[in-house]
């Protein structure tokens, strides 16, 4: 599996974490950017790693700011994505199991790195659910 990263400024320092984490795991992973934690535009981050996914030259993408916020919104204008902005794990598990998310978004100054790798992983590790009221919901968006 192939997982597009990426971040702003505000979530440079976790995305380092979550790269090594990810491929640790033996994923393959396309970092996006940025690379450093000088002030930078989300938005372009989000477009980076949305193209990825929607391109299907990527299977998930994950992408951090500084609460998470900015990249969720930024995310969800590309159709075709299914950006979901979690804090704990129920969350993560829910949005993949009842809507197929296919980014993870995540807030480096909501969430510390312990929590953040866990939610990676059960965002990761959960499957969609295939029931016919969540495709039926999904195709409504």
């Amino acid at each position: 599996m192939k997982i597009a990263i990426g971040c702003d400024h505000g979530g440079y320092t976790l995305k380092l974490e979550v790269v090594n984490h990810l491929k640790e795991r033996g994923f393959e992973v396309e970092d996006m950017g940025c690379d450093s934690e000088q002030s930078c535009d989300y938005p372009i981050y989000a477009k980076k790693v949305t193209d990825i996914v929607i391109s299907k030259k990527a299977d998930l993408g994950i992408l951090i700011c500084g609460t998470g916020i900015g990249m969720s919104m930024a995310a969800n204008k590309t159709e075709g994505i299914r950006a979901a902005l979690c804090h704990d794990t129920f969350s993560a598990e829910a949005t993949k199991e009842h809507n197929n998310a296919n980014v993870l978004c995540m807030g480096a100054r909501v969430i510390g790195p312990g929590l953040a790798l866990k939610i990676v992983d059960t965002f990761i590790d959960t499957p969609f659910s295939n029931d016919e009221r969540h495709i039926r919901r999904i195709s409504m968006f």
